[in-house]
């Protein structure tokens, strides 16, 4: 079997009465893609925040490549090497983007602080590169930027710490159709070259569609259905995981419609 690049194993938080992750379990083996879809506040966001180290869980414990990810930890080589396992993208990354530093100076920055006293000349050229960006956008500020240009400023800063996990968390959403396919294929390609794995935090079923190999249902902080995402959202068999499907304003990307963007680029 393949070595699972995260484990979460029986996580549980609560908030007084209220249990937003309550015996949350799965594996993402290396190279894979899950994806876990739920309501808001069906607790997927808890637990993507858990994965990532930005909230603790009350039980279970969170592994990657094997090894724990233990509580908080004080000392500076111990968050950074924490960090570098685990990088996570939001929904608008303008707002985690310093707006006076350019392209080149976020990755330089990111660098230097994971691995200071080496020449980031090349590695810089090899990210910006990775996602579609080129040197042309080097010295561009955020606000320049278009949505989806920004999207691949953050995904480069992530994968300038070359982590086991990549925890993606509402990516996609704000982007308007067209850039959203040129993004997931972008990732589709990042994975097949790195291996990396993604967890896609979502609530559109036609990304989960797309580019997750597994999916997990949550609702009210408990997983309600797991699968693989083909079978599950073929032949859904828990009544909750109907009504998602149900209720999606529209069908979203497949694999078809995928693929004709990718020709167009």
């Amino acid at each position: 079997m393949p070595e699972h690049a995260l484990e979460a194993v029986g996580l549980h938080r609560a908030y007084g009465d209220v249990r937003a992750v309550d015996d949350v379990s799965f594996a993402l083996p290396e190279g894979g893609s899950l994806g876990i879809v739920g309501e808001s506040g069906s607790g997927k966001t808890t637990t993507a925040r858990i994965v990532v180290g930005l909230e603790q869980a009350d039980a279970g414990h969170v592994l990657v490549r094997g090894r724990a990810r233990g509580g908080r930890r004080r000392g500076r080589a111990q968050r950074l090497a924490r960090a570098r396992e685990v990088q996570m993208e939001f929904q608008d990354p303008y707002l985690s983007l310093d707006p006076r530093t350019s392209v080149e100076g976020v990755l330089r920055e990111t660098l230097r602080l994971h691995f200071p006293g080496t020449d980031h000349d090349r590695r810089i050229s090899e990210l910006l590169d990775q996602v579609g960006l080129g040197t042309r956008a080097a010295d561009a500020l955020p606000r320049q930027l278009s949505g989806g240009q920004r999207q691949r400023v953050a995904i480069a800063r992530a994968l300038a710490v070359q982590p086991a996990v990549l925890v993606l968390d509402e990516a996609v959403a704000a982007l308007d159709v067209s850039v959203q396919a040129q993004i997931l294929n972008l990732l589709a390609d990042i994975r097949e070259e790195t291996r990396i794995g993604y967890l896609f935090i979502t609530h559109d079923l036609g990304v989960v569609r797309c580019v997750t190999d597994d999916v997990i249902v949550m609702r009210q902080g408990r997983i309600v259905e797991a699968g693989p995402t083909a079978e599950v959202l073929a032949a859904p068999q828990h009544p909750y995981t109907r009504l998602l499907l149900e209720s999606a304003p529209h069908p979203g990307w497949d694999p078809e419609a995928i693929a004709a963007a990718r020709r167009a680029l």
